[in-house]
């Protein structure tokens, strides 16, 4: 009986037959049978993540404001369609974060690497100009109040557009020309495949715009609370009031301002002190209040503008609150 129950083994090696304990015979059969590795998980970094719903609401609340800008006829003068390029890099850049994401996981080849970055470059530079832009027109309708709507400022509006889209797109391709870090990785930056070179010129060159805004800013402080003074005197109102009102617009610009540096500071800094070799959760920490900038802008520059808003009201439900068709335009609201 024991013998009827031997199994035959005669396929195996000679030596797993002299040593037939259960073990060696279930290493030995385990042996002959082809190994499948599994595959591969998809390992999803929760930072992508973060970055890619941050893309979403970027590119979701900035196509409102173009949508309305651009349906909207009355919405022409040089102020909408700054506000209007500034609406459309970031929505452009919120579109490269989702890309950035999709390409990450799904195609992963150098040439998808970069493309998105490129268009995440060049949408960043045209907003940080597009910002830059609406200074520069803010304190052109205050400095030159009398000649300001006139058809040479809507041309300089041009001029002011075409050079900051010409100048973002030339940057947004120069690591598609060859300025990358693909053949040479110790040349990169905290942003594959941006070199060092790259990211410490557009630093230097935010660092620039930065001081040339702060600088118009104050020039417009100055010429708010000079206006807010002089509305003053003329309607003989109450010191308390002319304060009131000149705290209102420095804080407004302060807001702005500071939010700006707030966002963009962080990332800049540290794209100029640090490269590849450093963690990537630094540089996740750092370009992520950067992305939340494109999504206080529509806030700070559209969405607070009488004139889009009631665009939005009539858009939406056809009609325009009371409380906003009367609401009058005060010196704060620069």
């Amino acid at each position: 009986m024991n013998e009827d129950r031997k199994v035959n083994l005669s396929w195996l090696p000679q030596d797993h037959l002299e040593a037939s304990s259960p073990e060696n015979v279930s290493t030995a059969i385990s042996s002959l049978i082809p190994v499948v590795d599994p595959e591969p998980e998809l390992i999803v970094n929760p930072w992508d993540i973060v970055l890619c719903t941050s893309g979403t609401l970027i590119s979701c609340e900035n196509a409102i404001v173009v949508l309305i800008i651009f349906q909207n006829p009355n919405l022409r003068a040089p102020m909408f369609l700054l506000i209007g390029s500034l609406a459309l890099a970031d929505l452009l850049a919120g579109i490269g974060l989702i890309i950035n994401f999709i390409f990450a996981y799904l195609l992963q080849s150098e040439a998808t690497k970069l493309v998105t970055i490129g268009l995440i470059v060049a949408s960043f530079s045209a907003s940080v100009c597009s910002l830059l832009a609406i200074t520069v027109d803010r304190y052109l309708s205050l400095y030159y109040a009398l000649t300001y709507n006139s058809e040479r400022t809507v041309t300089f509006t041009y001029i002011m557009l075409i050079l900051l889209w010409g100048a973002s797109i030339c940057i947004g391709l120069l690591p598609i020309m060859g300025w990358n870090c693909l053949k040479d990785e110790s040349t990169c930056s905290v942003i594959r495949p941006l070199t060092k070179n790259n990211a410490a010129i557009l630093s230097v060159s935010f660092l620039l715009m930065f001081a040339l805004m702060l600088q118009l800013y104050i020039q417009i402080c100055k010429i708010v609370m000079r206006h807010a003074h002089q509305i003053a005197l003329q309607h003989h109102f109450l010191a308390t009031s002319h304060y009131v009102t000149t705290r209102k617009g420095v804080s407004t610009l302060a807001i702005i301002l500071g939010t700006f540096a707030a966002c963009w500071m962080p990332f800049t800094l540290y794209s100029l002190i640090a490269d590849y070799t450093y963690p990537s959760i630094y540089t996740y920490a750092t370009l992520l209040p950067a992305t939340y900038n494109s999504i206080i802008n529509p806030v700070i520059y559209a969405f607070r503008n009488q004139e889009i808003q009631k665009a939005f009201w009539l858009i939406c439900c056809g009609c325009i609150p009371s409380s906003l068709s009367q609401r009058a335009r005060s010196p704060s609201d620069v």
